[in-house]
């Protein structure tokens, strides 16, 4: 049995972040620069009162709706957050109840960043290669808009909110279908991407802002990233990571038609892209009005190349997931 990507669908925040609107906020960096450094123009962020579970639902949903679907056929829900709504209970379990899944299907969280979308493809094909599911929901939800502080400009130039929905199914055809996988963890760098007060370790929030002149550096309450140490690690593993990928899954470099990436920058995806030799042609990028949303840039990045008509029947399409962990994950599916 294989396991295949049947349908994808999106949801964002309606409240808009422009690079105008950082401007005025940070007249040290005009829109202009803001966009040559990050390829972003404006990213969705969510109101005081929205949530991650509330987009994963409204993501769910349009994906029934848009390619009326069967909600009773779900087997198992796979949410992929790190903005939970508690603590406990387990997300997954209330957003099963608002989608009115059946109450027989199987549900968990996994907490992973830029990696999680394709982590969440593998154990949805797990689940279907074991034959414990047919039909796996896979959302991926994060709203990091509410870990950035008011002064962290560019933590707030780059990331965005939102959800994806993706279905993934079982299929007789082994011509199509999700590839094998190659994963990579390195926790030595997860003190460079993290919100250090809130949890178990340190439960107090009771962090302080600080700065080196007039530059904000960070607050432990919020999220604080090292772009440097982050860029480095991207950039010295993931080429590997793809070779890794063609190996396992017996394929060159020039018979992928496609290749989707993490979309953290496009300053770092094009530094990628280079090292890798990647026709431009073959490289998406599409980050422009959504900014990082994390685990969610991928299947974003699917669905609109899905909707532009851009994937054809018999293309081998490339996914790399990186960031946060530090953790990585890449495969190849054929649609």
């Amino acid at each position: 049995m294989n396991s295949i990507i049947k349908a994808i669908s999106f949801a964002l925040p309606s409240k808009k972040l422009t690079n105008e609107e950082l401007n005025l906020e940070f007249p040290e960096w005009s829109a202009e620069k803001i966009s040559s450094k990050t390829g972003i123009f404006e990213r969705s962020i969510c109101s005081n009162d929205e949530f991650a579970s509330d987009l994963a639902i409204r993501a769910a949903n349009k994906l029934f709706e848009e390619n009326n679907l069967d909600k009773n056929q779900i087997d198992f829900l796979l949410y992929c957050t790190q903005s939970p709504d508690y603590f406990l209970p387990t997300t997954s379990c209330i957003i099963q109840n608002k989608l009115g899944l059946r109450t027989n299907c199987g549900a968990f969280d996994f907490n992973l960043g830029c990696s999680g979308f394709v982590y969440g493809l593998s154990i949805a094909k797990g689940l279907i290669v074991s034959k414990s599911a047919k039909n796996v929901l896979l959302i991926t939800a994060e709203t990091y808009s509410k870990f950035l502080n008011k002064f962290d400009k560019s933590n707030r130039s780059i990331f965005g909110d939102g959800a994806a929905a993706t279905l993934i199914s079982n299929s007789s055809d082994l011509n199509l279908g999700i590839g094998d996988f190659i994963f990579g963890t390195d926790g030595s760098g997860a003190n460079n991407l993290i919100v250090k007060n809130g949890a178990g370790r340190f439960p107090q929030k009771q962090g302080v802002d600080l700065f080196e002149g007039a530059e904000f550096i960070r607050n432990d309450d919020n999220l604080f990233m090292n772009g440097q140490e982050i860029f480095k690690y991207t950039t010295s593993s993931i080429p590997d990571l793809v070779s890794e990928c063609l190996s396992v899954n017996e394929c060159n470099i020039d018979e992928i038609n496609l290749f989707v990436f993490h979309q953290a920058n496009k300053f770092m995806l094009d530094y990628i892209r280079r090292k890798l030799k990647i026709d431009d042609s073959k490289f998406y990028i599409n980050i422009e009005n959504t900014g990082n949303t994390v685990s969610s840039t991928i299947p974003i990045a699917i669905a609109e190349l899905i909707k532009q008509n851009k994937i054809k029947k018999g293309m081998k399409i490339l996914l790399a997931g990186f960031g946060v962990g530090y953790s990585s994950a890449a495969t190849i599916v054929k649609f």
